[in-house]
């Protein structure tokens, strides 16, 4: 199953989707770069997500926060102080593990007989310390005191800080919810599963803000309407997908209740959401440091309190990684690799091949691409065999290849085929964007 893995970080690179940062100087650890699919395919991710976030539910909008925030936000949210991973070091070969792989109880872990994973040696592992994963930087020209800030170790806080303003300006009433998609910055001691755990990643959030003593019900939608969301707009496999309810030795300092959507991955179930009852614990904090009332007004019924918050946290790396990994199939009857995006996610729809370099058909191909490429992503291929042509294009997860032969000047027909089941029908050049159109709609 590893290899799987192995096989899908080759193909990215060959094809275009993900790059290791700094390849030319040898590579920069547990940072990606997204290469022209690669972009395309998380731009039509991320769409998703917000068009059902802001667009399905009338009462969620929108906001982007900033990277750089004031310092006292991260003591209030508790990052300063907690937010750490416990390290140990070997002292042999210099290796350095995170204690609660070893252990999710490590504390209680006898060091002293634990062997190093990596040469072996037994009894060379450091006690358990902590290590703070936020990175820090400076404001202003001067590195002195009072200038230190952090890049943000998520982006929930920057919608917390803001909910009143937004709330004011929109005159929302609640229940309502705010939803934002933004880098995020963690130094993870640990990184791995190419694209799973990266120290800069994208988060999609919304926060929802509810009254308390109905935050129970609304828990129980929200975990309906994300797992769907998989399912229904992503078109990933029901089978692989499971909710895991975190136990009271799990729950964050901040939640009455917290579930994982799982995702199997070739390296075993890994979460991909997080949906948690957060309580109204960060804008108590807020309230604190802050010296701000945040306290929320209900006129109709005369009452004020402090909304309890519904949070739904992915992240748009694992979501990628997600469908990726989903997407991937051997065709070995064939010979070939096939990337099964759904229409809807594939970063390129449709690619138009003039089967010869001659008679008019680039001419002919060129101006059908002229008139699909306004409604879809499409490229242009005239070099090597056609079935080469095909081949590549299975890699890149596009759905449809339409050929353009001598028949098609004569009669503006062309031959369409469909990449998962190498079927190939004559249809005419008008039917080219229904098919499309039709195929982005449907699971």
């Amino acid at each position: 199953m590893e290899k799987i893995i192995e096989k899908l970080v080759s193909l990215c690179k060959r094809r275009g989707f993900i790059f290791q940062s700094s390849d030319i100087y040898g590579g920069f650890s547990a940072i990606y770069d997204y290469g022209p699919l690669g972009i395309e395919l998380k731009n039509n991710i991320s769409q998703l997500w917000w068009k059902e976030m802001t667009q399905s539910h009338e009462n969620i909008v929108g906001i982007d926060s900033g990277i750089l925030m004031h310092p006292k936000i991260w003591e209030a949210s508790g990052h300063v102080g907690a937010f750490n991973d416990p390290l140990v070091d070997c002292k042999q070969c210099k290796a350095r593990y995170r204690a609660d792989e070893f252990s999710d109880d490590y504390t209680s872990v006898n060091w002293q007989n634990e062997q190093c994973p990596k040469c072996g040696t037994r009894g060379s592992l450091t006690e358990p310390r902590q290590f703070n994963l936020m990175f820090k930087t400076h404001v202003g020209p001067v590195e002195e005191t009072g200038t230190e800030t952090y890049l943000r170790p998520e982006t929930a806080q920057g919608i917390y800080v803001n909910y009143q303003l937004v709330q004011g300006a929109m005159r929302l009433k609640i229940p309502f919810g705010i939803a934002q998609i933004g880098k995020a910055f963690r130094n993870e001691i640990i990184a791995r599963n190419f694209i799973f755990r990266t120290r800069e990643f994208e988060q999609m959030e919304m926060q929802y803000f509810v009254k308390p003593g109905t935050d129970d019900e609304s828990m129980q939608q929200w975990k309906k309407n994300r797992f769907q969301f998989y399912i229904n707009h992503l078109g990933l496999s029901k089978s692989k997908l499971r909710f895991h309810e975190h136990e009271d030795s799990e729950l964050a300092h901040y939640a009455k209740e917290a579930w994982d959507i799982e995702y199997k991955f070739p390296f075993g179930w890994s979460e991909i959401e997080g949906i948690h009852n957060r309580t109204n614990y960060d804008l108590l904090r807020h309230e604190e440091f802050s010296g701000k009332k945040l306290s929320y007004f209900d006129q109709q019924n005369n009452d004020r309190f402090l909304p309890y918050i519904i949070e739904t946290s992915a992240g748009l790396n694992r979501m990628l990684l997600t469908v990726l990994t989903d997407a991937y199939w051997e065709d070995k009857k064939n010979n070939r690799t096939v990337m099964k995006f759904h229409p809807r996610l594939a970063p390129i729809k449709a690619v138009i091949c003039p089967l010869v370099k001659k008679d008019g058909l680039p001419e002919k191909a060129r101006k059908i691409m002229n008139e699909l490429k306004t409604h879809f992503k499409i490229i242009y291929d005239q070099q090597g065999s056609i079935g080469k042509r095909y081949y590549r294009q299975d890699e890149a997860g596009t759905p449809f290849g339409i050929t353009v032969d001598h028949q098609s000047i004569d009669d503006d027909t062309v031959t369409i085929r469909f990449r998962d089941t190498q079927e190939q029908n004559r249809i005419t050049i008008n039917e080219i964007k229904t098919i499309i159109t039709n195929s982005m709609l449907n699971l």
